[in-house]
Parts: C-alpha cells; structure tokens; sequence
C-alpha cells in the first residue's frame, strides 16, 4: 500500500473518531475542495480552514450520527477514488439518509491537493424535508 493511500485510509478512520484536526493536518494549505452543487454544502473551498468552516462544521450542525463508510479505494499514481456509502440522520426532522458516494482525491507525497465529491444529493434533501 501506498504512503498516499495509507493517509487517505487513516483520514477516513480519523473522521470516524471525530478526529478533525487529525483530518485537516493532512491537507495542504491550499486544497481544492469540492462539493456538488446541488448539495447542502455545494461549493469549492480552498485551504482546511474554509473546509472544516464549510463543510465539516455545517454537516455536524445538520447531521447526528453522519458517517462515511468506505468500501473501495482505486488508486493510480497521486489520485484515488474512494466508493462507500453515506449516511446520517437530519437534526430538525429525524429522517434518516443513506447514498453512495465516490470521492476523487489527489494525494502528493502523503498530502491531499484536491478532493471533489459525488453522491446522490437529492437523497439528503428529501430526509431534511419537513
């Protein structure tokens, strides 16, 4: 196994824990972050902070119980795509979602540069519908 992967694949445990700042310390400074447009957090964010502000601090306002599972990790040289699964109960409405997800990372001597995410959206709107 790669260094790459083995970052990837410790980031993913240390997200499970609630570890975040283990998470962000593995991000270079200027990171591309992307999340879909049609989604709670759709946008493209640069450097850890703006990510964990964006993205990780927002989905545990709205999500209990958020988790990413992954299933498979297919790497070529700096970039890797990790297939799992998504899921988390809606805070305000109790309703439960679950969706595939691939994320496309590239990874640099155990740094990641980029990430960009790609899931089924439409599955979390409908569990924060009242």
């Amino acid at each position: 196994m790669s260094n790459n992967l083995e970052v990837l694949k410790t980031g993913y445990e240390n997200f499970a824990k609630g570890n975040i700042p283990a998470v962000l310390e593995t991000f270079d400074p200027k990171i591309e972050w992307k999340e879909p447009k049609g989604s709670f957090y759709g946008g493209t964010y640069t450097g850890p902070n703006d990510v964990a502000k964006n993205v990780f601090e927002k989905v545990n306002e709205d999500w209990a119980d958020f988790t990413l599972q992954p299933n498979k990790y297919i790497e070529s040289g700096d970039e890797i795509v990790v297939l799992g699964k998504c899921k988390g109960t809606h805070k305000a409405t109790g309703k439960p979602f679950e969706t595939s997800f691939a994320h496309v990372w590239t990874v640099h001597d155990g740094i990641a540069q980029s990430f960009e995410d790609f899931m089924d959206t439409a599955m979390a709107h409908e569990a924060a519908k009242s």
